[in-house]
């Protein structure tokens, strides 16, 4: 008589549950958290940012009052910005006003930049994060300072120009001492944000492409403007883009420098922008549909400077 075994089920033998529900939800998981987590972001922009655009461009083509009639007119309100004065005295103010202050602090940025990533100096950590101590300093401290600098009666500027024998002068009296005024504000607001960007693209440049040129014989002239110059093209590009829409859409500093005026900046309105007028007639002169209208032609014009952005980066790419 055989003796008989009994096998007993191995874990391989045994049935499997099956996993396939948890694998689809886990797929799905994985295919829909990426959405969730931008989702916020989207919503936001949506009610906050599109919206209101959308919006803006519907307003522009009525008669506009906040309190009583909404009229369609279509495209009169653009038709009167073409032939309204102010709005091209406005446009002229802004691209005056963002040429002397983005050119003068984008130099100087670059040059402070080389500065602090070259020149061997105790304290460098102190000296960068002293940069952004005018970005985060208030705008309205800001042009109170800058406002007793460029005073006609007691600031700095008519002080050192009474000692060289110069009657003082009247800075908010004429255009281009106001742009001056407002450019020397922007400036100071900007140039240690824009300088710190210059000065990360240079600590990412290679120190072994700095050897090289110093072993074929280049100076320290050659070396930034044949090196690091080009090395920082895309930064410089960013800088100059964003300073550009910024420098378009100003606001702040002319509200400011001349508060006693109002929303002209000035009897003259010497100093009032695309950014002021736009507010002036909105919320001054409740004119929604006029406004809207400087609104949207503000929007196309930061629409083409996003454009020029686009074709300066794709040429650099290409280029390399």
């Amino acid at each position: 008589m055989s003796a008989t075994t009994t096998q007993v089920p191995t874990y391989r033998d045994r049935q499997k549950p099956d996993d396939r529900p948890v694998r689809v939800r886990s797929s799905l998981a994985e295919r829909v958290a990426p959405y969730a987590y931008v989702a916020p972001f989207f919503i936001i922009f949506g009610i906050f940012g599109l919206f209101p655009l959308a919006f803006t461009f519907v307003v522009a083509l009525y008669h506009w009052n906040p309190i009583g009639e909404h009229t369609f007119i279509g495209l009169a309100n653009f038709t009167r910005l073409l032939h309204d004065s102010r709005f091209w005295n406005a446009l002229g103010n802004t691209l005056g006003i963002f040429v002397i202050s983005t050119v003068p602090q984008l130099l100087l940025a670059l040059g402070l930049a080389q500065l602090l990533n070259h020149a061997r100096l105790r304290a460098a950590t102190f000296f960068r994060m002293a940069m952004l101590l005018p970005y985060i300093t208030s705008v309205a401290a800001t042009a109170l300072v800058f406002g007793q600098i460029f005073d006609r009666n007691f600031g700095l500027i008519n002080w050192v120009l009474g000692l060289l024998h110069v009657h003082p002068v009247n800075f908010l009296a004429s255009r281009i001492g106001s742009w001056t005024e407002i450019a020397a504000m922007v400036t100071w607001r900007w140039f240690g944000y824009n300088t710190l960007l210059y000065l990360a693209g240079m600590q990412a440049i290679p120190r072994e492409m700095y050897e090289a040129a110093s072993v074929d014989g280049a100076n320290g002239w050659q070396k930034f403007t044949r090196l690091t110059i080009p090395s920082l093209r895309p930064v410089i590009i960013f800088t100059v883009v964003m300073s550009t829409i910024g420098g378009l859409q100003i606001f702040t500093e002319p509200l400011l420098v001349s508060p006693e005026s109002g929303l002209t900046c000035g009897a003259g309105r010497q100093c009032q922008t695309l950014a002021l007028f736009l507010y002036e007639q909105g919320f001054g002169q409740f004119d929604f549909g006029y406004g809207s209208a400087i609104g949207v032609a503000l929007f196309v014009i930061v629409v083409v400077a996003a454009l020029v952005n686009f074709f300066l980066t794709t040429r650099t790419r290409g280029a390399r």
